[in-house]
Parts: C-alpha cells; structure tokens; sequence
C-alpha cells in the first residue's frame, strides 16, 4: 500500500529533508539535523509540518453525548473555542489512542448549528479512519443523530513551537497570539483562513495551525520566510519528526504505538500517568475497567529515568532491578540535546517507581546503571 503523503512532500525535499515512514505516511524526519532543530525550538522557535495527525469533524444535535461517551475526559463542558486532552480506550480501560478534542469555535467551518456544538478532535497518525469508523459504528449502535467527517486529506497541520513562536506568529501574519493555552480560533493566516490552537507536543509554548489543503505552501512560507514587522529574524527553523521525538520525551509526552499499544504495550491511563486526564464523574466507554483500577490501584507505573553510566536506551531495551532481574522495558529513550544526558521512560512495578530507585538498562547485554525520576525531565 503506497504511503501517504503531507501536502508539501515536493517542497520539503527540495529543502533536502531526510525523511521516514510513520503512521502509513511518508514525513520529513530532519531537515538540518535534529540537535540544530531541537536547540531552535528550545531556545526560539521551529515549525514542524504534522500533516500526518488526524481530523475528525463531529456536529448535529447528538454531537456532544458521542463524543463525550467515547473518550475518558469531560468534554461536554467545554465552552466554544476551548480544548481538553483526552485518551480514548476499549471496554476494558485499554488504551487505543491520545487526542485533544476542540470544540469548534461557533462561526468556524458552519458545522455547528443552534445550540449543537460541533468538535473536532486529533487522532494520531495513522488512527484517523480507525477514529471515524469507531464514531460512526457508537453513533449507529446508540442510536445518536451526529454527521462524522474524516477531514485528515483537507487540512495540512503545521506546530509552530518555541518560547518565539508567538511573537513569530504574530510578526508574520495577521494571527494574534491572544489565545490562552488549550483554546481555538479562527485567524487568517498570510491571507489564509486557518485555525490556530494553542497547543503542541514539545513542552513548549507555541501554536498549532490547521491550514486548508491547497493553502499550505502559502502559509508554509509565510512562517519560515523572512518577517515583516520590526522582528530582526530571518526565517523559521523547519523541523521533522526526529527533533520532535526528542522534544516530546523530554516533556514526558507519550507517544501512541510505542509508549502504549492496545496489541503491544496496552496500558491504562493511570499506569501511562495520564489519570488526570480520566473523569469518573460521567458515562464512557471503558468507565467501569478505570473506575475500578483508581479504586484498586495499578501494578506498574509509566517512570522517567537518567542513566548515569554511557550508553543509550532505546526502545525495546530490557529494564532489570540491581540483581539482574528483568522488571520492564524501554518504551522512549534518547540522548538528550537539551540536558547531553541519555534519558527514557517505560514501565515498572510500583516498588521501583519512587524517583531517586536505582535501576539497570540492559544495553547491549551490559547492565547500565540508571536512576528513576519525576517526569518531565526539563523543569518547567
């Protein structure tokens, strides 16, 4: 089956971007390098093309009941423009996916009609007809009145990330960096009628844009291109998704697929360390299975550690206790551009989970010496 392919796949590689399959597309993992782009989002601002992230358009009267229903946090009072993160998960509290789900601004793409609000949440890539089809099948059984649109091939998505990235936004474009965290808006971006969130997956402030199909390039080079204000700066870093895999585990982020997979790696959202993101205070799918392991408890927790000896953890590595014992796995690990420390994350039962425990990475059949700490690993 052919990849698919961002909208600007032509443009980036005539920029020289390296790039790899994730989630069924093909994507730009770096374009300059991946310390080179990290350090601009960390210490500036980089833009980074998420084309490959799902969107799923829900509206009509029953909008907000099956949507509600099929995710573990609270959405039915959100107010229009706001966001709120969720997890969505199977009968038995498993986790499938991660997503924020917006409440589509009222005079944002004429789907919300009377007093119905319409939404519109992010499945990760390759969830995006996964999603729709799970909507639709809930709305069919339960008998709701909703129209559920996969919009994934309309809109490109850009994250314009970095302590910078507003003021970039702003000195580029007519957008205004006047959203709080967490909230949506319509703006016009180089002329463009885009949605902007402020939102991201890097542990940076920043926004992220929803660009119609066609307009992408135009908006694409709006923000890497030189400003047009008293901003002194030329241009936007790009960046791919290596950078923003470093990135997001240093902020802690969990990635599908790898840091919990219903086959895998399947995981609750209380051992994943997202409980927060659970509200027992309403009906959903899964409810019962997480009601009852807040109640009782979890055997193993999702944990941060540094390795204070050379080596890498990567994903797959084998985590032991001080005897040698195998007590989990590496699910994210990296060297970290930020901190120039080998970090990870993955599971392990609760009596290794204090931070300051030490544990053992088994890298290339040698025991290296780590010690578990509170995640994020950046302090905030």
């Amino acid at each position: 089956m052919p990849l698919r392919t961002p909208p600007l796949r032509d443009r980036h590689a005539s920029r020289g971007a390296k790039f790899t399959e994730f989630g069924g597309w093909d994507m730009p993992v770096e374009f300059d390098s991946i310390t080179t782009e990290h350090t601009a989002v960390r210490e500036a601002a980089g833009l980074f093309d998420v084309s490959h992230m799902g969107e799923i358009i829900v509206s009509g009267p029953d909008a907000t009941a099956l949507t509600d229903r099929l995710v573990t946090n609270d959405v039915a009072t959100l107010d229009a423009g706001e966001a709120r993160y969720a997890a969505i998960a199977d009968t038995d509290g498993v986790m499938h996916d991660d997503t924020v789900v917006y409440r589509l601004p009222a005079d944002e793409l004429d789907r919300a009609t009377g007093d119905a609000p319409a939404y519109l949440f992010v499945p990760n890539a390759g969830h995006d007809e996964w999603a729709h089809a799970r909507w639709c099948d809930h709305r069919d059984e339960w008998g709701l009145e909703a129209t559920v649109e996969n919009a994934t091939d309309e809109w490109a998505m850009f994250a314009l990330q970095g302590p910078a990235a507003l003021d970039h936004l702003a000195a580029r474009t007519a957008a205004t960096p006047d959203l709080a965290r967490f909230e949506m808006a319509g703006r016009r971006v180089a002329g463009v009628d885009c949605l902007v969130a402020r939102t991201g997956y890097t542990g940076e402030d920043g926004a992220e844009l929803l660009v119609p199909w066609a307009d992408a390039e135009t908006v694409w080079t709006a923000l890497t291109g030189p400003a047009t204000g008293d901003d002194p700066d030329v241009g936007v870093q790009p960046c791919g998704l290596g950078a923003r895999d470093t990135l997001r585990i240093e902020a802690g982020f969990l990635l599908s697929g790898q840091d919990f997979d219903p086959a895998d790696e399947p995981r609750n959202p209380y051992e994943t360390g997202i409980g927060f993101a659970v509200d027992l205070e309403r009906e959903f799918v899964g409810r019962d299975a997480l009601a009852a392991v807040e109640a009782e408890g979890v055997d193993e927790r999702f944990v941060g550690f540094r390795l204070v000896e050379r080596g890498v953890p990567r994903h797959g590595y084998d985590i032991t206790n001080t005897d040698g014992k195998v007590i989990g796995t590496v699910t994210s690990g990296t060297m970290s551009p930020t901190l120039d420390e080998p970090v990870g994350m993955g599971y392990v039962p609760v009596d290794y989970a204090d931070p300051g425990t030490t544990v053992r990475v088994v890298i290339r059949g040698q025991q290296k010496k780590a010690r578990v700490q509170p995640l994020p690993f950046l302090e905030e």
